[in-house]
């Protein structure tokens, strides 16, 4: 059978070769550290656990509204009044089965054919696949590593065309960790709004901010530029609840609309118990996340200086996030690997640690390493890859 031209132009994941290389060599019982997972490695907090089931017992398990219950809508247009001072109505959310459905959503909603969205590199994998199932043109904007990995309002004025409909800004990043000031998101604003295009602002890492930091919203910033922005965010990172599948978008009133109409015809609501457990998640006690942000800190703190004392290996320090994006070429170099995925590769099948290649992300200089996982397993992975490139070194 011949498959639809949207599915046969996407671009495989270029993680699943690492992926399924680290599950074949565990289940010979080789012992594999794991560096790739994009999720807290914390259970969801109890109290979250508890109101979804008793949300079941009660009998809340049939259909709800497709843009989700008005209990959560208006406990995300609470959050973002106390966290943001951001002021919503309900009808201006839509509850989605996750982020990542909320951006789908969001991009079938507002592209045409051959309509173009700005995305900064390096860039979180689904951002460049969503727009093009969407008949959109995915346009890269490159964060310069010197740039701390992010783009200036100039190269976005530049890349800028009359097809521009979005430009994508994910901060805290994935796979950086690298956050945008308040000046830099106003003089990004400034150019959408002199040019009409729309910010999709990404904020699903807004929680886990570390040392003096601080995450800003760039609809923040103005009333001009929260019209002209719609906001991605979820419980997922926040209250480690990945599995739950909810996240949301915020914005434009006829936009959200649009998403919810369509939603009507996809997923028809998310998952009933799971929005009963986001609404314990925003409601109730915020101690849990308080306390994973203060453990990722403390262990982006031990492994960033163990990482950079390696021999071809630097790391511009994340800000937020629990990601790590070195740059290996260096490394790749100096153990005779003509790239860094062959270098990621080998550091797989010879010292068993499994990281992204950055390739995945536009940015093939690089690997990602998630340190959502625990302080042990982090500082052997690291000497371990330490050891390699040693052992290795020409």
């Amino acid at each position: 059978m011949k498959l639809a031209k949207r599915v046969m132009s996407l671009t495989p994941s270029s993680t699943l070769a690492i992926t399924a290389k680290a599950k074949e060599l565990k289940a010979q019982g080789h012992d594999v550290i794991g560096l790739g997972a994009g999720e807290p490695d914390f259970n969801t907090p109890q109290h979250i656990i508890d109101a979804a089931t008793k949300s079941m017992m009660e009998g809340h398990t049939k259909y709800t509204p497709s843009a989700g219950l008005p209990q959560l809508k208006q406990a995300i247009v609470q959050k973002l009044k106390q966290d943001q001072g951001l002021d919503y109505k309900p009808s201006q959310v839509i509850v989605a089965s996750g982020a990542k459905h909320a951006l789908y959503t969001l991009f079938q909603a507002i592209l045409d054919e051959g309509d173009e969205v700005m995305i900064p590199i390096p860039y979180w994998v689904s951002y460049p696949e969503q727009v093009k199932l969407a008949g959109g043109n995915p346009v890269y904007v490159e964060g310069k590593e010197e740039n701390s990995f992010k783009i200036t309002p100039e190269q976005l004025k530049e890349a800028i065309t009359d097809r521009t409909k979005a430009v994508i800004i994910n901060s805290p990043s994935n796979p950086t960790g690298m956050l945008y000031s308040k000046e830099e998101l106003e003089a990004i604003g400034n150019v959408c709004l002199e040019r009409g295009v729309l910010i999709v602002s990404d904020e699903i890492y807004e929680k886990l901010v570390y040392g003096q930091n601080k995450h800003v919203s760039i609809a923040e910033i103005s009333p001009e530029l929260k019209e002209q922005t719609i906001i991605i965010n979820g419980v997922s990172k926040s209250h480690s609840m990945t599995g739950w599948r909810i996240g949301y978008a915020v914005g434009n009133e006829e936009i959200i609309k649009a998403m919810t109409n369509l939603s009507s015809h996809s997923t028809s609501n998310p998952t009933t118990m799971a929005q009963y457990g986001a609404i314990a998640a925003y409601e109730g006690p915020q101690d849990a996340v308080e306390e994973m942000r203060q453990a990722f800190e403390e262990r982006l703190n031990i492994i960033y200086e163990k990482l950079t004392a390696i021999p071809g290996i630097s790391c511009l320090k994340p800000q937020g996030a629990f990601y790590l994006f070195p740059n290996a070429k260096e490394a790749a170099k100096m153990t005779g690997y003509s790239n860094v995925d062959d270098f990621a590769t080998a550091l797989l099948e010879e010292a068993m640690v499994a990281v992204i290649p950055g390739s995945g992300f536009g940015a093939p200089d690089n690997i990602r390493l998630s340190y959502a996982t625990s302080l042990d397993q982090l500082e052997k992975a690291v000497e371990r890859i330490h050891s390699f490139i040693e052992s290795k070194r020409k």
